[in-house]
């Protein structure tokens, strides 16, 4: 196990700003207090905010900055200003090794850039993804990557994401061998791009990995719970995810609607709330929050910029866990398994 995490928080991203934020740190700390924080943009109002919150100013350290990343800046805009903005100074800090990772709810176009520049890939990884957690009626959620970071991705890099997101898996649901599959147009070899075709053929061999690799999925069973990890490049994974969260308030949407339409239909919603309840809450994206940049010599995690503050405490708790299970270790053991399975194979064939 790692060390007690400490935490770079760009505390002005979000909607809400330094409130939310330093709320969510504050209930961060009530779940788990081995933790830190560096909480990063105007003083005054974190000063303000600090005050709010017994107990964080004595594990919390402010620094200022004048600047902040606007939600309509452009990433090279804000890669010009990375010295002076909260969001700049916050990733700037995990660089340094003044803090073990980073938090944002900003401009997430901004985070990935700056992140990228800042501490550049791993080794052995040639882009870094972007994965997220995702609800589904299985046992536990479901690790998907790349949800934007690439829009088009080859065969190599479609593998590094299955051993990123194994990794992450087996750090974030505490899993031993995720089951892992690619996505797809269908699930029979033949089908799908060469890329994909090339991936999956070298994912069968890898089991000595700690994943289990099971072919190709389709879009309409990512949320029945049969999957752990779902592999993709960042085009295909925005357009997916952005489509599960406009179906989740669809159905959201139309239950109200429903329920409101009657006498009747408002006592059966009295009568099936509990389930409805349920329902709201596993829809949630408060309860799984927390976007990840995998593959940088560092951790950054994005908060969604609507978030509330048990939102970012799960944001925090995420960066936190990666901390102490020193999840960048993980992925380079796995990458160094490759190179060295690829290189014992191509010596045997000569």
């Amino acid at each position: 196990m790692g060390s007690a995490p400490r935490i770079a928080i760009d505390a002005m991203g979000g909607d809400v700003g330094p409130a939310v934020m330093l709320a969510g740190a504050a209930l961060a700390y009530r779940r788990r207090d081995d933790l830190s924080f560096l909480l990063f943009g105007d003083g005054p109002a974190l000063k303000r905010e600090l005050a709010a919150h017994d107990g964080l100013a004595g594990i919390a350290e402010i620094v200022h900055c004048d600047d902040v990343i606007a939600a309509e800046d452009k990433p090279s805009q804000a890669i010009r200003r990375a010295k002076t903005t909260s969001m700049g100074r916050a990733i700037a800090a995990v660089k340094a090794g003044d803090a073990q990772a980073a938090v944002s709810a900003g401009n997430t176009g901004a985070l990935m850039a700056m992140a990228k520049l800042a501490l550049r890939t791993m080794p052995g990884i040639d882009r870094p993804a972007l994965a997220a957690l995702l609800p589904t009626l299985g046992s536990n959620d479901l690790v998907m990557l790349d949800l934007g970071a690439n829009t088009e991705s080859d065969a190599r890099n479609l593998v590094q994401f299955a051993v990123m997101g194994a990794a992450y898996a087996r750090v974030i649901l505490d899993l031993e061998r995720p089951r892992v599959q690619l996505l797809n147009i269908g699930t029979e070899e033949m089908k799908g791009t060469d890329e994909l075709k090339e991936a999956a053929a070298i994912l069968r061999d890898a089991d000595y990995l700690g994943m289990r690799f099971d072919g190709f999925i389709e879009g309409d069973k990512l949320s029945r719970g049969d999957v752990d990890v779902v592999v993709t490049d960042g085009f295909s994974g925005n357009i997916a995810l952005k489509s599960l969260e406009g179906t989740a308030r669809f159905v959201t949407d139309l239950l109200r609607r429903a329920f409101q339409s009657s006498v009747r239909s408002k006592i059966g919603f009295l009568i099936s709330r509990p389930a409805t309840e349920l329902l709201r809450h596993h829809l949630d994206p408060n309860n799984h929050n927390g976007a990840v940049f995998l593959g940088l010599n560092g951790l950054v995690v994005k908060s969604h910029g609507g978030a509330t503050e048990k939102g970012v405490a799960n944001a925090i708790r995420v960066a936190a866990r990666m901390v102490r299970e020193d999840l960048t270790r993980k992925i380079i053991e796995d990458l160094d398994n490759i190179a060295a399975h690829r290189s014992a194979a191509a010596a045997a064939a000569k």
